[in-house]
């Protein structure tokens, strides 16, 4: 019997000791994928076994083996998460491709105004899509033709129904506060999920929803869109991240002054002549399509590469260059002993035509 007829005709048990094995004791050795029907492994290349010929010939199941990380299966099966997608009230989430996470504000009959039980949905979901390992990057769009129409004017008047249970300026402050830092968390949860979100604008962005994109990481708009920093028509100063995010993205303190000041609306190409979007497209419909391409080959590319870069660049924007230098130091001490590396690295070298697999994070 030929070495490579030994090698085709291992069984499952052998195969993932000779994987484990041959990996943690040969190291130096280079390593070739096989695959078969969407599970992978890596095994050690031999002079006898030819990479094409295991990857066509090699009938054998890889299971998990978690405990070693050498092995792993992915599935890609969207429908099995579209049945296990938790349900909210004002917002719709769908998963339109692998490990991309559609979400949708939901009340197009109010022009998507953010009510207070959107407020505490937006938190909800974003905090549980950053744990979710099945979701690696998130497009966030509105429904209808119209993105967002900043805050439901039902929280003032919900907010007045409180004040008027006591009359002492403490506890109305007490009051304020609290719904203020609520309305805060819920948009940062959307900066600190650690899984790329890209906003999709079409029409009027108002208000709230201004501080809402400024929380993404991309984003994009159509051709008819526009963008109001409305409060000022309304008697308040933004509080709920604008004025904190803003300035860093478009990098102009005077515009965002301007903007503040007179409350007038940003037409598209404005927003992206200032770096608010990095583009535009003639239809809400070519906008959702394109953003979901961009979240998908994201979402192809390694989870903890991915994941890492977000959570320096955030680190980063609020600290000097050497503290973020040393940040990723720190992060990167530990990242790149993951297998990805090794999964990436072996994709390149072989110049293989299928995007690497990585497993879920």
């Amino acid at each position: 019997m030929s070495d490579r007829t030994a090698e085709i005709k291992l069984s499952e048990q052998e195969l993932k000791k000779l994987a484990v094995q041959k990996i943690l004791e040969e190291t130096k050795q280079a390593s070739i994928r096989v695959q078969h029907e969407g599970v992978f492994g890596w095994l050690p290349r031999k002079k006898a076994v030819n990479k094409k010929f295991l990857n066509n010939t090699l009938i054998a199941k890889l299971s998990d083996v978690v405990s070693t990380g050498i092995m792993r299966s992915l599935s890609t099966n969207t429908s099995n998460n579209q049945t296990h997608l938790k349900q909210y009230e004002t917002l719709s989430l769908s998963v339109p491709q692998p490990f991309v996470y559609h979400v949708e504000l939901n009340k197009p009959s109010k022009r998507n105004a953010i009510s207070h039980t959107m407020w505490l949905e937006i938190k909800n979901c974003f905090e549980t899509l950053s744990e979710d390992e099945n979701c690696r990057s998130v497009v966030l769009s509105g429904s209808g033709p119209f993105f967002c129409a900043g805050i439901d004017l039902q929280c003032f008047m919900d907010i007045g129904q409180n004040f008027k249970e006591t009359d002492d300026v403490v506890r109305k402050c007490k009051t304020l506060y609290q719904t203020i830092k609520l309305y805060q968390q819920s948009l940062t949860a959307i900066e600190k999920c650690v899984k790329p979100v890209l906003s999709a604008v079409q029409g009027g962005c108002i208000g709230g929803a201004i501080s809402m994109i400024c929380a993404a990481d991309l984003r994009y708009c159509t051709s008819d869109a526009w963008f109001q920093i409305k409060e000022i028509d309304i008697g308040m100063a933004v509080d709920i991240g604008a004025i904190q995010r803003l300035p860093k993205i478009v990098g102009s303190g005077s515009l965002v002054r301007e903007l503040l000041f007179t409350g007038r609306k940003l037409l598209a190409e404005e927003a992206k002549e200032c770096g608010l979007v990095s583009k535009i497209f003639n239809s809400k419909e070519e906008m959702i399509e394109n953003s979901i391409k961009i979240a998908s080959e994201i979402a192809s590319k390694s989870p903890v590469a991915v994941q890492t870069c977000k959570k320096n660049l955030l680190y980063s924007q609020d600290h000097s260059v050497d503290d973020g230098l040393e940040h990723i130091a720190i992060l990167n001490q530990t990242m790149l002993q993951s297998e990805d590396l090794m999964i990436a690295l072996m994709a390149s070298v072989t110049k293989s035509k299928e995007s690497p697999v990585f497993s879920k994070l």
